[in-house]
């Protein structure tokens, strides 16, 4: 099946580009479709999905982690694994569900997949990771294949392990700009990435890099772009809560508190319209902390909202708030998109 942009969009994507970051238990499909339709990034991309759940005979279970609607094209399904035979037949599977991309996740610390010798762990196991690149590449059929991954696992590694992914020649790579050790717990080394993509210049490779870590606005991912000479950056935790993000003309803070909350409650309602009797609503808890912040009486309303098990109590929570805060007042210019429900506005 043909996706929505070239069969290889990394070579026809503007540039510089802004993509928007795969989180675990964060960017399904209803926090993508939000982004979407607030401030759409130039590529999103799945939470990580297992090669092992898709080879399985309960790949059904696993399949809701790849759900997505053609708003979100260009949209890349992230994969992770150890087995390249099983990278190879996921990669086909994604393939004809109509995916953009393909994206190995090589950078996940978490202890979890980490003993399994997936994710990080791969930049130790080179010979591994240029296997499963290479399998994925068969099973893709000529879709684009990036990978995501990090500097080093105990200490940095730019040359070295750079060196064995451009040997395996992917689409692109995303450099979170820490090794594993690390975690997020240091600043981000942009002076490495930067490295990163001198290496691929004297190479002479046509492989796009992109960096990640700590870009908390544009504007600080324009400048990280000027000083490194990066293809693009990807943004994590400096979209969370935030899907006015990638707007160059409008961002949170310009939006009412009122259209704020009305847009927090569409993202639930689209939570539960996707994946009702699939996923717990309490997923939902880390948004409502990350949308309910930093204005007076937010700590209340973060607590009150841990209760809701589905979008109506959220609406009414939300309503209650409201009528008790009625300087609050919504903004007409944010609330013509339809994401801000009426009732609000008849509240205030």
């Amino acid at each position: 099946m043909l996706s929505y942009v070239s069969k290889n969009f990394w070579r026809t994507i503007r540039q510089p580009i802004f993509a928007l970051a795969p989180m675990a238990d964060v960017t399904d499909t209803a926090f993508r479709q939000m982004f979407a339709s607030l401030s759409k990034p130039d590529v999103m991309f799945t939470e990580f999905v297992s090669t092992d759940g898709l080879c399985s005979e309960g790949r059904k279970n696993v399949l809701r982690e790849l759900k997505y609607k053609p708003i979100e094209h260009p949209i890349v399904a992230q994969i992770w694994g150890t087995d390249p035979a099983k990278f190879e037949e996921s990669a086909r599977l994604i393939e004809s569900l109509g995916f953009d991309g393909i994206d190995i996740n090589m950078g996940c610390p978490q202890r979890k997949e980490i003993v399994h010798g997936a994710c990080a762990a791969l930049i130790r196991n080179p010979d591994l990771a240029k296997q499963i690149i290479a399998a994925t590449k068969r099973g893709a059929s000529g879709l684009p294949v990036s990978v995501k991954t990090r500097l080093g696992y105990d200490t940095v590694e730019t040359e070295t392990w750079v060196g064995h992914l451009l040997d395996a020649d992917p689409d692109a790579i995303i450099i979170h700009a820490r090794t594993k050790s690390e975690m997020s717990n240091v600043p981000a080394h942009w002076d490495e990435v930067g490295r990163a993509v001198e290496l691929r210049n004297r190479r002479g490779s046509k492989m796009l890099i992109l960096g990640n870590g700590d870009i908390k606005s544009l504007e600080e991912g324009d400048l990280r772009i000027a000083e490194t000479g990066l293809d693009g950056v990807m943004i994590g935790r400096g979209a969370f809560g935030n899907p006015w993000f990638f707007s160059r003309s409008r961002s949170r803070e310009s939006v009412s508190l009122a259209d704020r909350l009305g847009v927090m409650l569409e993202h639930a309602r689209l939570f539960e319209e996707e994946f009702e009797g699939e996923k717990n609503f309490a997923v939902m808890r880390k948004h409502f902390k990350a949308y309910v912040t930093g204005f007076p009486g937010a700590h209340e309303l973060r607590a009150n909202l841990m209760s809701a098990v589905n979008a109506t109590e959220v609406q009414r929570i939300i309503e209650d708030f409201l009528k008790n805060n009625k300087s609050f007042a919504p903004n007409p210019v944010d609330s013509h998109a339809g994401l801000v429900p009426v009732v609000f506005n008849k509240i205030l």
